[in-house]
């Protein structure tokens, strides 16, 4: 049977309706699945960490290459549906619970994911700031439009700065809304992220530059002159960080970010 008629049979047969306000869009396509196992680069050795796992179509595939999978889901009702569709093996652990409140495992773990589209940023900050070992990779589904800011260094965002400081990320694919049930009224993108062997600064320097990325993009039409400028000795440090005071935060690079943490 098709993905997307099992998926539909099998929701049909326990009377489940999604839930919307939980971002809740299943994937329905094979092609997609595929392209999303395989951007992930799983290895048989391989930890994966799974946010909004759903009934399981993402799972029941994930647990096919690693050796390890923890499915995450905030929906309890889905929980028995998910040990059903997955078969429950041993290497599969289930939580119950909101993802951005959960640790992340100490060893080396990717995380791959279709995650509900409100909570990208979040689990960005998450994963990036507040866990104590960042992943190896993320290979998400995520709105198409975020993928495309956090990949534009050109005019970079909060996102692009937060995800440049521990990866390189890059889009895999573009996708329509006819691949989710229900389809999503915007397009979504698999966007992988390729994390550092380590973060590019330590975790003191990074919130440093956060707090300056923070004040700079919170009027990011004014020039540093008049943000960064603001603070004691401000001007100073855009001088020891050799910054023009006319320039806009969105064209900052994030070595002229660390440089400017440096010279704070």
């Amino acid at each position: 049977m098709m993905l997307d008629s099992t998926v539909r049979h099998f929701l049909s047969k326990h009377g489940i309706r999604l839930n919307k306000d939980l971002g809740q869009h299943f994937l329905i396509n094979e092609s997609v699945l595929d392209r999303i196992v395989e951007a992930a680069n799983i290895q048989p050795k391989d930890t994966i960490v799974e946010i909004g796992a759903g009934i399981g179509i993402l799972t029941r595939e994930l647990v096919k290459k690693a050796q390890r999978v923890t499915a995450i889901e905030i929906d309890a009702k889905l929980i028995p549906l998910l040990k059903e569709f997955t078969a429950n093996p041993t290497h599969l652990t289930i939580i119950n619970g909101n993802a951005l409140h959960i640790s992340f495992p100490t060893e080396p773990y990717k995380i791959v994911a279709n995650i509900p589209y409100h909570i990208t940023s979040p689990l960005l900050r998450h994963a990036f700031l507040e866990s104590s070992s960042p992943p190896q990779s993320l290979t998400l589904l995520i709105q198409r439009e975020v993928a495309k800011k956090i990949c534009d260094t050109n005019n970079a965002g909060l996102l692009t700065i937060v995800v440049g400081l521990f990866g390189i990320p890059k889009i895999v694919a573009t996708i329509s809304p006819s691949a989710f049930l229900p389809p999503p009224k915007v397009d979504s993108a698999i966007l992988h992220i390729q994390c550092f062997e380590k973060p590019r600064t330590t975790p003191q320097m990074t919130e440093r530059i956060l707090a300056l990325v923070k004040l700079a993009f919170s009027q990011k039409r004014k020039m540093l002159c008049n943000t960064i400028g603001s603070l004691p000795d401000g001007l100073d440090r855009l001088a020891r960080a050799d910054l023009d005071p006319q320039r806009r935060p969105q064209t900052l690079t994030i070595e002229e970010w660390i440089q400017l943490a440096k010279a704070s």
